[in-house]
């Protein structure tokens, strides 16, 4: 009769780490995320003359826990 309930904690216990283990590793798979900062949201080039050519610079830095994809830009 002891040696069955040590085999049913034995059991148990074993099940109660594996259930620990799977919620740890679900719990890091969660929590990695890509996000991006960006230096300013919008930039405003004023007055311009029809069929002038302008350019700006914005500044993308990836500060998440996974990769950041750029996959599509559309201006607008």
């Amino acid at each position: 009769m002891l040696a069955q309930l040590e085999d049913k904690m034995q059991r148990t216990l074993w099940l109660a780490s594996l259930i620990i283990l799977a919620l740890f590793f679900l719990s890091s798979l969660v929590s990695a995320q890509p996000k991006m900062s960006i230096s300013e949201d919008y930039f405003d080039f004023g007055y311009v003359p029809q069929e002038s050519k302008l350019s700006h610079t914005f500044w993308i830095k990836s500060v998440g826990t996974d990769t950041l994809k750029i996959i599509d830009i559309k201006p607008g």
